[in-house]
């Protein structure tokens, strides 16, 4: 009979790859009850459905259905929502949150007030960049989070620095690469290359959907100018983010984009068939933080389009540099040309994070 129960929170597409092997691990532990609470932060088939599907992850217990929003929006959205379902119908034991969206944070400080022991899957990341969001997630929910599961040695240091107690830090290694390693044969099924007519190991994958990036035109102009420039000399596939879609059409350039020889625009599109894209290619250009990490375990070159990452071991240990839009060109033939050098994996990156998670849980419930 499970002694315990945990609700297991998702919200954005990152999340929920974080969120499945953990899942698939705590279900078979006799002692736990697990519950799965999607805040519907992100709520479109593609970044959403579909990838639950993907990775075998059943409906939701709890859709708390916030949707799109400003920042406060979502935040005071789900936290309402979420209050209520742990003051209503299904108090939990502990509260597993996970990354650093607004969702992170809002269930963290429900937890935190209504005395619910909470974990903060991926903790101690740090850009030291306060203008991203993101950061600013990341910073409370260390702040109140009740145990601190972190990925890499650096994210420890980040925790110590900040005057967090060693007991609150546990580091149980990278949960995304328990994600691949649990679907790495659909991804190899899948052949995404074939399906999109590039050749594995000769083309490109482009993400791009930070403000910093796609809301000014300036700046979107140049990336778009340098990715057709690229697009002449290796085939691009370029999944587009609803966010940044929207805005190449506001600005007048997705037209022009659609056009550009050897440039493919796709929607967005789950987690297996994105994968078998990234695994098969011979680069990556992005601006989010999960593709900074499996590019680094899978040794491929990837070109972040951010002045920092909350993910340094990336570039200290793997295959991932920091690139400014106007240098994207030189950086790609750089890789071309074989320039690019090899990273390693960091040490727990092993695809055993969610056993080390499920080892620390169990100690902490008393179970």
């Amino acid at each position: 009979m499970p002694t315990s129960t945990v609700h297991l929170i998702a919200a954005a597409r990152p999340n929920f790859m974080k969120v499945a092997p953990l899942y698939h691990a705590l279900k078979k532990e006799p002692w736990c009850q697990v519950k799965l609470v999607h805040t519907g932060q992100h709520y479109d088939p593609n970044m959403s459905d579909a990838i639950f599907r993907d990775l075998g992850l059943p409906d939701p217990d709890f859709h708390l259905g916030v949707g799109s929003g400003s920042h406060a929006e979502q935040t005071g959205g789900v936290m309402i929502a979420y209050e209520k379902i742990c003051l209503n119908s299904d108090r939990p034991d502990w509260i597993i949150v996970v990354g650093d969206v607004n969702s992170t944070a809002a269930c963290a400080m429900v937890g935190t007030k209504l005395l619910i022991p909470v974990a903060h899957l991926e903790a101690g990341l740090r850009s030291g960049d306060r203008r991203m969001p993101e950061e600013i997630n990341r910073l409370v929910t260390d702040a109140i989070a009740d145990l601190l599961w972190t990925p890499s040695p650096d994210a420890d240091e980040n925790l110590r620095r900040e005057g967090v107690p060693e007991f609150r830090i546990e580091r149980v290694g990278n949960i995304m690469m328990d994600s691949y390693e649990l679907m790495r044969s659909q991804i190899a099924a899948a052949n995404a290359p074939a399906a999109h007519g590039v050749t594995p190991g000769n083309y490109g994958v482009v993400t791009l959907h930070r403000p910093s990036n796609v809301d000014d035109k300036a700046t979107l102009n140049l990336l778009a100018d340098q990715l057709k420039q690229a697009a002449a000399k290796i085939p691009l596939v370029f999944a587009v983010h609803p966010r940044t879609r929207k805005r190449l059409a506001e600005f007048g350039l997705l037209a022009d984009l659609e056009r550009a020889p050897g440039l493919k625009l796709v929607e967005p599109v789950s987690y297996i068939p994105f994968m078998s894209l990234v695994s098969s290619a011979k680069l990556a250009i992005t601006d989010s933080g999960g593709l900074q990490e499996e590019t680094t375990y899978l040794d491929i070159p990837c070109l972040t389009l951010r002045e920092n990452t909350e993910r340094p071991i990336t570039v200290s240990e793997g295959t991932n540099r920091l690139v400014e839009p106007k240098n994207l060109l030189e950086n790609i033939e750089k890789v071309l040309a074989g320039k690019w050098p090899h990273g390693r994996r960091p040490e727990q990156w092993d695809g055993k994070a969610a056993q080390r998670i499920v080892a620390s849980l169990r100690r902490r419930t008393g179970n």
